[in-house]
């Protein structure tokens, strides 16, 4: 593929915010310091070709896309600013317009002039269209000296590639997404956004946690007793994969969950119950693990509504927590699937304010970074949500053709949940696994609900892989 990066600037406030504004990174923030920055991939069809000859392409798309950005950091402008930290080792966002080191938002802008919208979805995998999107790699902690926002925007053959990287030690999902929309709104015309972001972090947690940080170690080098590093196996080949769920498919896994009334008393399974522990089961038949082996669940949680006041959904920055729960590989097998919701509802409902703040004062006693293994041991592990508006994300010329996740943040049982583009409650889920047991699932006739799979317009009745 062949991309040519035209340009790079850099987008602040159109009016610059007064003042210096500092923020405390919270105990939702810090943990995830070690993570890398948040990649986020959308696809745009120009309907209208011409809209991509020049000089249009530059004076309707990008300056409009930056002028809208320039517009929305008024109201979002931590995304302008950069991480700090004083001589204790505590971490803060900070935004001032006449600190010349802050640089903004970076905005790049290239063109892959022969590339289609159908080359990039073609493979389900990311290797297609990483060069589109900026920061591969990067750490969340570097945005000490990288900008918190970077965007890169791509001319295709027949519509636009839009790739950005959001520090996720600075916001979650929700706030991404809101930020999104946002700029999309003002892009669309709007002298203002609908909704204004919640910029207060110490409403959520007001605490001052000193962190003493060194480098990540090499995940792929271990210690052979003289602490002399040496190469580790090799490690299993990952693979990626799409699974989009049709509207008949998530009610009929909801359905088959909720056959078995709970003897217990509990609620309904929600979609989320009945489907992650859908795929939770089936990926752990597919990894062949022996009947006594544990499977771990992961979910991280959006805890606004959880904690003690509750926050608004507006609250900008990181608002949520990883909740773990887990059982024997057997006893997944061996039962159907209300065995798997009831194990993972029971593990959500348990998080309430109080478990909430038992974290995150253990934390604070002695904070520890999060890295993927902390996931758990065979895990399933879940991140964004169906509830984010992906698919609205309309900068004026329509919606996006596709949205995905970037190559970062991905390892052995990471899954990421996406509203479906087919509508209703239909649910397309991003896999990453080892390629022996990627493989046994897509073979699974039971997972896929049936022997043919979808046609992806939501009427089918199984998936699309």
């Amino acid at each position: 593929m062949k991309i040519k990066i035209m340009s790079k600037t850099h987008v602040k406030p159109t009016k610059p915010v007064l003042g210096k504004k500092q923020f405390l990174l919270t105990t939702f923030d810090l943990p995830y310091l070690a993570f890398y920055y948040n990649q986020k991939f959308l696809l745009y069809k120009f309907e209208n070709l011409l809209d991509l000859e020049e000089p249009t392409f530059t004076n309707d798309v990008v300056e409009k896309l930056k002028d809208g950005l320039g517009l929305v950091l008024e109201d979002f402008y931590q995304l302008a600013g950069k991480l700090a930290k004083d001589d204790e080792g505590v971490f803060r966002v900070e935004y001032d317009a006449d600190d010349t080191e802050i640089n903004g938002v970076e905005f790049s802008v290239a063109h892959a002039d022969t590339v289609t919208i159908d080359d990039l979805t073609a493979e389900d995998g990311t290797a297609m269209f990483k060069d589109l999107v900026p920061y591969n790699a990067i750490l969340n902690l570097e945005g000490l000296s990288r900008p918190l926002l970077s965007v890169q925007v791509t001319k295709l053959k027949d519509g636009l590639a839009m790739g950005l990287a959001f520090n996720h030690a600075v916001l979650d999902g929700t706030a991404t997404w809101h930020f999104m929309s946002s700029w999309a709104e003002i892009c669309r015309g709007a002298q203002s956004i609908s909704t204004q972001p919640f910029l207060d972090r110490a409403k959520a947690r007001d605490t001052r946690v000193k962190l003493d940080l060194t480098a990540p170690k090499d995940p792929n080098a271990t210690s052979n007793g003289d602490d002399a590093a040496t190469p580790a196996a090799e490690p299993a080949k990952l693979v990626e994969k799409i699974f989009r769920f049709s509207d008949s498919a998530v009610h009929t896994i909801k359905s088959r969950a909720n056959s078995v009334t709970p003897s217990d008393g509990s609620k309904p399974f929600s979609t989320f119950q009945s489907l992650t522990s859908h795929i939770w089961r089936h990926v752990t038949l597919a990894r062949g693990l022996k009947p006594e082996e544990i499977t771990v669940f992961t979910v991280f949680a959006d805890c606004r509504r959880r904690v003690d006041p509750p926050m608004p959904e507006e609250y900008f920055g990181n608002l949520i927590q990883a909740i773990f729960t887990g059982t024997a590989a057997g006893l997944l097998a061996a039962h159907g699937p209300e065995f798997g919701a009831s194990v993972i509802q029971k593990a959500v409902v348990a998080h309430d304010a109080s478990a909430i703040d038992a974290r995150n004062d253990e934390w604070e006693k002695s904070p520890k970074i999060f890295q993927f293994k902390d996931a758990g041991v065979n895990c399933v592990a879940v991140g964004s949500s169906p509830r984010f508006k992906v698919y609205e994300v309309d900068f004026g010329w329509g919606k996006p053709e596709t949205v995905r996740s970037g190559a970062n943040n991905r390892f052995n049982g990471m899954m990421y949940l996406y509203q479906g583009k087919a509508g209703g409650i239909s649910i397309d889920v991003e896999i990453t696994l080892e390629a022996s047991a990627m493989e046994k699932l897509e073979k699974s006739k039971e997972f896929l609900l049936s022997e043919e799979l979808s046609n992806g317009n939501g009427n089918g009745n199984g998936f699309v892989v």
